[in-house]
């Protein structure tokens, strides 16, 4: 049973993670939308200024809608095939409950009388696509994504002979959802009201929290990464009202990402909201990882340092660039999981002494996301010259810690060990794929999305295949026949394995890593 609900919340987490890899781009051309509608910038008045203004309207939707994005994403995510079925199923049944849950609120006078939507904040109800429903927010997405890709497991492959065979496969499921959906309009208007209650009760414990919730979530959202399920702890915090809501001009904004981005875009905003201390998770990215691989070169053998230097500069960067830590996280967590520990108890610490000196900032995605966003929000808005001096202070941190416990506990970190870890590059990555191109045993390619394939135990292993900023995430049969040492061979860094879920760490290749496996396994077919 454990292992069982372990691995409904990973698949989960995937799934989660297939709409929140977009939202960043969403967030980086709103910064430069910023940009270009703040007046200490460009001026008051202008071209530019309207320019700013078109392309903020063009993307400020998706966020405002992510309950919609949410449903076809989860669904997508989670439908084990004809992904593209199941997500243009999951549309129509966000807009079925729409519908019916908003008739429902009608026929049983419950629905809020309003002059403008701002009206109805607080109120428990909203406006989605020009229907008033019950405001569940992204919950609402999750939980119809959820639905409608357990529906569509069970049911896309289902036939009926004759003239009933139109209806079947992935119309059949469609059919299966409405009563389904049907039946939620009606019981989430009595059920959600009360489970969002508990949410402003959970909300306001961990604000009350103070440092302490800010530490709890900086700990948790690091050292859940092994398991895929940090996603669940910091989804909610970003794009839901546990992470805050705020009320600029009578819009409402939910999450700590949406309220930052509503106030980047608003340059009469002269303090930003506390929700914005939910986004400093990004400060070990730029920082802390950079003082551990110094330790790693500090304490590594003399023979060894001009080779581990070479591999160590192109991860650091990027870390430090593009958010992408897992080459370096990865290595010392197979080296010595008391590393992990210690790493994500300082990142979590780091995070909540940024927090008690005022910083709100956005940096998850590295440096560039970190100068994208905060320079244009400016220096009293966010304190961000504040956030980089505790990430100097982290770094040297970091370095005095890690050097201490790998010279004391003698772990096997980089550099110290006479297999050595190897740290993949990017050129790497292309040799070896060229390589395996070229190559062939038996009149079989030897490609490096073969050779995956047959590290992960085969295609009749193989159940589904996803990915995340820089993990393959692969849910397989059986992980007993799962071999590690062909995976590491192809350019991992490193192999984790959670029951039936295992995560394969490419790094910013990954994209590349799982379109070559996708079309491999499609020609297997």
């Amino acid at each position: 049973m454990k292992d069982k609900i372990l691995n409904s919340m990973q698949t989960f987490a995937r799934a989660v993670v297939v709409p929140v890899l977009y939202l960043p781009v969403v967030g980086i051309i709103l910064a430069l939308s910023a940009i270009l509608t703040n007046p200490a910038i460009v001026g008051n008045g202008g071209f530019l200024l309207n320019v700013g203004k078109y392309i903020g309207s063009g993307l400020w939707p998706i966020l405002m809608n992510l309950g919609i994005v949410f449903c076809v994403g989860i669904a997508m995510g989670m439908a084990k095939e004809k992904k593209a079925e199941a997500a243009l199923i999951a549309l129509f049944s966000f807009l079925v409950f729409l519908g019916a849950n908003n008739q429902w609120l009608a026929l049983t006078g419950k629905l809020i009388k309003y002059k403008v939507a701002s009206d109805l904040t607080g109120t428990g109800q909203t406006i989605i696509l020009g229907f008033q429903v019950v405001d569940m927010g992204v919950f609402l997405g999750m939980i119809l994504g959820v639905v409608v890709a357990l529906v569509h497991n069970k049911f896309y492959n289902k036939e009926f002979p004759g003239a009933f065979g139109a209806y079947g496969n992935t119309k059949f499921v469609f059919i299966v959802l409405i009563p389904i959906l049907l039946t939620l309009a009606i019981v989430l208007s009595y059920v959600w009201p009360v489970v969002a209650s508990g949410i402003s009760a959970l909300t306001t414990f961990i604000n009350k929290a103070g440092a302490i919730g800010v530490f709890l979530y900086g700990f948790l959202n690091r050292f859940l990464i092994p398991t895929g399920l940090h996603h669940l702890v910091n989804t909610p915090f970003l794009y839901s009202d546990i992470g805050g809501k705020l009320t600029i001009h009578g819009k409402t904004y939910y999450g700590a990402t949406n309220i930052f981005l509503a106030q980047l875009t608003d340059p009469s905003i002269k303090i930003f909201d506390p929700s914005a201390k939910y986004l400093q998770y990004g400060m070990v990215k730029i920082f802390g990882l950079v003082g551990a691989a110094l330790a790693f070169y500090k304490t590594a053998k003399p023979e060894n340092k001009s080779k581990l230097k070479a591999l160590l500069i192109p991860a650091v960067a990027t870390s430090v660039l593009a958010g992408i830590t897992e080459p370096l996280e990865f290595t010392f967590l197979f080296v010595s999981p008391l590393l992990w520990l210690v790493h994500s108890v300082m990142d979590g610490l780091f995070e909540t002494v940024a927090v008690l000196f005022g910083v709100r900032t956005y940096g998850a995605g590295g440096l560039i996301e970190f100068l994208s966003y905060n320079l244009p929000a400016g220096i009293a808005r966010t304190r961000w010259p504040i956030y980089i001096a505790v990430g100097l202070v982290q770094v040297g941190v970091y370095f005095v810690v890690f050097k201490a416990l790998i010279e004391k506990l003698k772990l096997k970190t980089p550099g110290r060990e006479d297999n050595e870890v190897k740290l993949f590059t990017k050129k790497d990555y292309k040799e070896k794929m060229s390589n395996r191109s070229e190559e062939a045993t038996a009149g079989q390619e030897l490609n490096l999305a073969a050779e995956i394939v047959q590290g992960l135990g085969g295609k009749e292993n193989i159940e589904t295949v996803d990915n995340c900023f820089s993990r393959l995430r692969v849910k397989v049969k059986d992980a007993v026949i799962v071999d590690e040492s062909i995976l590491k061979g192809t350019g991992a860094a490193g192999v984790i394995k959670n029951g039936e879920n295992i995560q394969v760490v490419y790094g910013p290749k990954v994209n590349g890593v799982r379109n070559s496996v996708d079309k491999y396994l499609a020609a297997l077919n």
